[in-house]
């Protein structure tokens, strides 16, 4: 099969962005990433971004959005500015507690992601939920990971961060076997139980198998790398993933 392309979530290096979007984006793919997701937009429209993409040869793959801007009127609007940026993912990366604090609320944040899935099927864009580690902490004899995901439509996108699972003591495979075709955008983020600024690679993730469970069951369109914690630079940080992600054969 076609390798799956490898994308930079920008929240990993935010404040370059702030500080100069345009040399960021042309460091970015200098790197040999093949695209970007938004966390923010720094202010420019969605035409600018798509021509600073598309100067670099750069897709988008996703958005981090809050759930606000996908419910009522907002939704459409989203939706266009999104379609500019060729991006079809609308990922949620946080929720409050009011969708979150009982298995009960984690139904009906369910029951919610299935009608902005069911709105967005005609308009060719997703909805999908990113985690954190709280998600695999059992709440009310359930993980919530397993109560919204066992309560979701197939086409809610599991956007699974394997680093944060790992710190809140999931390993990946499990979940990606128990939700196949549904992990659509992987998040590619190391976890180490020595070292906590630990690049992609360089780790306690098992990243062959998840590699593998991507690439046959996952469904997996994009891998995106996050990285939260430094020894050097976050530009530094993130080219040095790229390139272990590389000599993996990605």
């Amino acid at each position: 099969m076609a390798k799956i392309p490898i994308a930079l979530q920008l929240y990993s290096v935010r404040d370059d962005c702030t500080r100069d979007l345009e040399g960021t984006i042309a460091a970015v793919a200098q790197m040999g990433y093949d695209g970007v997701e938004f966390a923010g937009y720094y202010g420019r429209s969605a035409e600018e971004l798509r021509a600073l993409l598309d100067s670099h040869g750069l897709k988008c793959c996703g958005t981090h959005i809050g759930l606000d801007a996908l419910l009522g009127d907002e939704l459409e609007r989203t939706v266009e500015f999104n379609k500019v940026l060729g991006n079809k993912f609308l990922i949620v990366p946080g929720l409050g507690p009011e969708y979150t604090s009982s298995r009960q609320a984690w139904r009906k944040t369910a029951d919610t992601f299935n009608e902005i899935a069911a709105r967005l099927e005609p308009l060719g864009a997703l909805v999908g939920y990113h985690n954190h580690h709280t998600e695999f902490s059992e709440l009310d004899g359930e993980l919530p990971w397993d109560t919204f995901f066992g309560n979701t439509v197939p086409a809610v996108v599991m956007q699974f961060d394997v680093g944060n699972a790992l710190y809140g003591g999931a390993e990946a495979p499990p979940f990606l076997e128990r939700y196949p075709g549904r992990a659509k955008t992987v998040h590619l983020k190391e976890h180490s139980n020595t070292d906590d600024t630990a690049v992609v690679g360089e780790g306690d993730v098992p990243w062959d198998v998840i590699f593998h469970l991507c690439e046959t069951t996952g469904g997996t369109e994009w891998y995106i790398v996050e990285q939260e914690s430094y020894a050097h630079s976050p530009l530094e940080c993130v080219e040095r993933c790229i390139k272990n992600l590389r000599a993996m054969g990605k």
